[in-house]
């Protein structure tokens, strides 16, 4: 006599509900780290787009988006070359040298219209970066 079918005694009969489970479970662990690694510590900041543009001789326009998630008090700016969250402050005076744009060993001077500033190499090699104030944008990148 065949046995019944709701006292089988198969294997895989009890497996199929909890591999069905473990796959749901998993599913939603992936999508929370995939949110989770899309958010920025606080304090940080990345590099979203850059853009350079050597059509001219001798000289190289660069320009870069980044997404930064500053503190409060905090402002997207630049330190040694990288983005970075900056104090507000520096950024309502345009005191640009202060937030330490330049790389270590470089010389920094203000644009004399303070939109910008110049980073001096010991070599004589100047970068000068403008900035434009854009809705929650940072400055952009050296202009060589």
């Amino acid at each position: 006599m065949a046995p019944s079918p709701r006292t089988s005694s198969r294997q895989d009969a009890t497996a199929l509900p909890s591999m069905s489970s473990t796959f749901w479970a998993f599913m939603i662990l992936a999508s929370l780290l995939i949110a989770y690694c899309s958010q920025l510590a606080a304090g940080t900041c990345e590099i979203v787009t850059l853009d350079r543009d050597s059509s001219q001789p001798r000289r190289t326009i660069a320009r870069q988006t980044a997404r930064c998630a500053c503190r409060k008090g905090q402002i997207a700016g630049t330190t040694r070359a990288r983005p970075a969250c900056v104090d507000a402050r520096i950024i309502k005076t345009k005191q640009w040298c202060d937030m330490l744009p330049c790389l270590e060993g470089e010389g920094c001077d203000l644009l004399i219209n303070r939109s910008g500033w110049t980073c001096t190499q010991p070599g004589g090699r100047i970068k000068t970066t403008t900035v434009g104030l854009l809705t929650n944008a940072a400055p952009q990148g050296p202009q060589e």
